[in-house]
């Protein structure tokens, strides 16, 4: 058999192993589909927060950052970290799983909220279109597409994974 072939099976197993898990430890609350019901040690849930940071959008805006202010844009770094060490133990304490729930409860303000919905709805749009771009990349190379192709391969994969509970 031809590379391409055993590349091609190696893939379709991958997805197909991916396809059971998520099926088999499917979140029937949100509890369980943000926090795996608590259930997650510091640790493992520490090194799943940094393999989500560790993304197409990640890499490329901090190779954008530091191309532009040279090393200084590695604050851009603190940032990242010192708001998961500020936050989360707040997010915690009030039982939420968004910053925009976190701050209407907090501010007892809808108006609150909503400014808060608003801001995430800009910075996820933000995030989600550099990250497809990577996506995009990354497809376009390995399945022979353009780029734009790959976009929308990925997007699907993503939309499956999300309707699937994970």
């Amino acid at each position: 058999m031809s590379v391409q072939t055993w590349t091609w099976i190696l893939v379709g197993v991958t997805f197909a192993l991916y396809f059971g898990i998520a099926i088999w430890a499917r979140a029937g609350s949100t509890k369980e589909f943000y926090v795996a019901g608590g259930g997650v040690s510091p640790l493992a849930n520490g090194m799943a927060t940094a393999a989500d940071w560790m993304s197409a959008a990640s890499f490329i805006s901090m190779a954008g950052i530091i191309s532009f202010a040279g090393y200084d844009g590695s604050v851009y770094l603190m940032g990242w970290t010192g708001g998961y060490v500020l936050l989360a133990p707040y997010l915690r304490k009030f039982g939420k799983f968004t910053v925009p729930d976190f701050i209407g409860d907090r501010y007892y303000s809808n108006t609150a909220r909503t400014v808060a919905v608003i801001c995430a709805l800009i910075v996820s749009f933000t995030y989600v279109a550099g990250q497809m771009r990577g996506v995009g990349i990354v497809f376009s190379q390995f399945l022979q597409v353009d780029i734009n192709t790959g976009v929308v391969i990925g997007m699907a994969v993503v939309l499956v994974f999300a309707f699937l509970g994970g």
